[in-house]
């Protein structure tokens, strides 16, 4: 199915990429064009926001679950929380992810991307709004072939703003929470040129790897650059948040499509 009659079907949406003609890359795209990205809502039957979300080969199962109950440090607040959480699961590399509750606790790694989700979901929400009720969006990357932080955060919004319509079609919402839409995307340094959306292949050689995270609204939330082989100049940062901002753009145009038909009543 093309990403046209999956955006005409309502369910699925995708991207196309940018103009650059210069083709420097393994798999063909140039150098400002993301990778095709699709979000199959409703995945799962049970959770009131379920997403899929491919982008090349990642791909990333984004659930929103809600609990009529916050945080105790916010019980009394009239506010409610979104969180996140975040796991690589086995058979989603090459060589197996060992289960982190196998293990008795998280990485590092895992704590600090499903902090990024949470700030990134919480940066557009009006927590007011969501009365005293918390909202966990479970991102678990089913295949990693890098992005999969920027998968989660675009596939998480996209299941977030789901549960929250659902919410309100019942009643039990006056007004939908969501003030802004986020998404994310990953950019970098590869062989000394700045590139959009990289795969393992280009991420792990990277000489500076970035993640960037925007609202609808053109502000950042989050920027993550760091230089693994060589320090970048002002100029090649300006460079990145350029190619970032273009294809973050893209994507929550994807986003729009694929969240103009209301989710089915469940």
């Amino acid at each position: 199915m093309t990403a046209e009659q999956q955006a005409t079907e309502g369910k699925q949406s995708g991207t196309e990429g940018g103009g650059d003609p210069r083709v420097l890359r393994a798999d063909g795209r140039a150098l400002d064009q993301l990778r095709p990205t699709v979000f199959d809502r409703d995945f799962t039957v049970f959770a009131p926001g379920s997403v899929l979300v491919s982008t090349g080969r990642t791909r990333v199962l984004c659930t929103a679950s809600v609990e009529e109950r916050v945080p105790p440090w916010m019980r009394g607040s009239g506010k409610g929380w979104v969180t996140a959480e975040y796991s690589m699961l086995p058979g989603s590399t090459a060589e197996r992810a060992s289960r982190e509750a196998a293990k008795g606790k998280q990485s590092g790694r895992t704590q600090e991307i499903q902090r990024l989700v949470g700030r990134s979901l919480r940066a557009v929400c009006d927590l007011v709004a969501l009365g005293e009720v918390q909202v966990t969006v479970d991102c678990d990357v089913l295949q990693a072939d890098g992005g999969t932080r920027t998968a989660a955060i675009c596939g998480a919004y996209v299941a977030l703003h789901d549960a929250f319509s659902r919410m309100q079609a019942r009643g039990q919402l006056a007004g939908h929470p969501l003030i802004d839409a986020v998404a994310a995307v990953s950019v970098g340094i590869v062989d000394g040129v700045p590139m959009l959306d990289l795969p393992y292949e280009e991420d792990s050689r990277a000489e500076v790897d970035m993640n960037v995270v925007m609202t609808g609204s053109g502000r950042f939330v989050e920027v993550q650059g760091t230089a693994e082989g060589q320090a970048f100049s002002r100029g090649e940062l300006d460079e990145m948040l350029a190619l970032a901002e273009s294809g973050i753009r893209r994507l929550l145009a994807a986003q729009a499509a694929v969240l103009a038909e209301p989710p089915a009543p469940r």
